[in-house]
């Protein structure tokens, strides 16, 4: 699409059609593959593991949780989903929900629509606009995640709190048509988890009592050490069950393919002083790395 439309009435006018996240990431997914193109650059040592088992979830339409100690790459990972993004989708301008202009899913869109027709203005996002993420805390909020019911405009516009319009949107569904992500899922207090078990089945949610009927378009990507996901009572069982695809992650399984992540992060660029270190260096580093992580007289937390 060379010339982007601004309006309605000329976005209907072009070849653009709605999709879910999903089918968007899997027909992309889907051509990466069928050119044998690097679904995700920089990651070295998952080709046959891990990287398989996520282009597995992804076409299977699948929420999914990366389990992993801490250097495994998981929060990279999940960071390059967004290359799986259509490099742009409209939206309706000003929507908090980014309103599908041809299919909106909040009462803001619907009345815009209504009032303005074909001329209701359009906007673009990018992959990046469409990816927000969250580290779980045990001080995370329902408000910080779905949102929370704004007196003050429901005051200044009469309305009564069962109506969508006074609602304050968090993260969650101000991330709608993208993509997810929290961080140490486990970390999450158990209530907090309880809000995220409608989203993850029904796709809809519940702000103080009252239930939102939003559409929401989203693939869910979480993270967690494995040890802290699979402690009874650290993820309710509930939440776990509609988590669809969990998938290990791993340290390198030789020295020189960690040899290669140490070059490939390593900063070695000091200006006019060189810095100069031997294969046997590098792969003795990694060796001794291998070991301590395998040894028991070593604190592995």
């Amino acid at each position: 699409m060379t010339t982007l439309a601004k309006t309605l009435g000329e976005l209907k006018r072009t070849a653009y059609r709605s999709q879910t996240v999903r089918a968007e990431i899997r027909a992309n997914l889907r051509r990466k593959l069928a050119a044998k193109q690097e679904l995700f650059p920089g990651i070295v040592g998952y080709d046959r593991t891990v990287i398989p088992s996520i282009a597995n979830a992804l076409l299977a339409g699948h929420d999914f949780i990366l389990l992993g100690l801490r250097g495994q790459a998981k929060s990279r990972l999940l960071r390059q989903l967004t290359t799986l993004l259509d490099p742009q989708i409209p939206v309706l301008a000003g929507s908090e929900v980014n309103d599908d202009p041809l299919a909106p899913i909040s009462t803001w869109g619907a009345r815009r629509i209504a009032e303005a027709g074909d001329d209701a203005p359009v906007e673009w996002l990018g992959p990046e606009a469409r990816y927000s993420e969250k580290t779980a805390t045990p001080d995370v909020s329902i408000a910080d995640l779905l949102g929370d019911i704004d007196p003050i405009k429901a005051a200044t516009r009469r309305l009564t709190y069962a109506d969508p319009e006074v609602i304050h949107f968090g993260i969650i569904p101000r991330t709608n048509r993208g993509i997810f992500a929290i961080n140490e899922l486990p970390d999450l207090a158990p209530r907090i988890q309880v809000g995220l078990l409608n989203l993850l089945e029904e796709r809809d949610l519940q702000i103080r009592g009252f239930p939102v009927r939003l559409a929401l378009d989203m693939l869910f990507a979480f993270s967690a050490n494995p040890e802290d996901y699979t402690n009874r009572g650290s993820i309710i069982t509930p939440l776990r069950d509609r988590i669809a695809s969990q998938i290990l992650t791993h340290y390198p399984p030789s020295a020189a393919l960690a040899a290669r992540i140490t070059a490939q992060e390593a900063w070695t660029e000091r200006g006019d002083a060189p810095i100069v270190i031997t294969d046997e260096s590098r792969l003795l580093i990694e060796e001794i790395s291998i070991a301590a992580r395998d040894s028991e007289l070593v604190d592995q937390t």
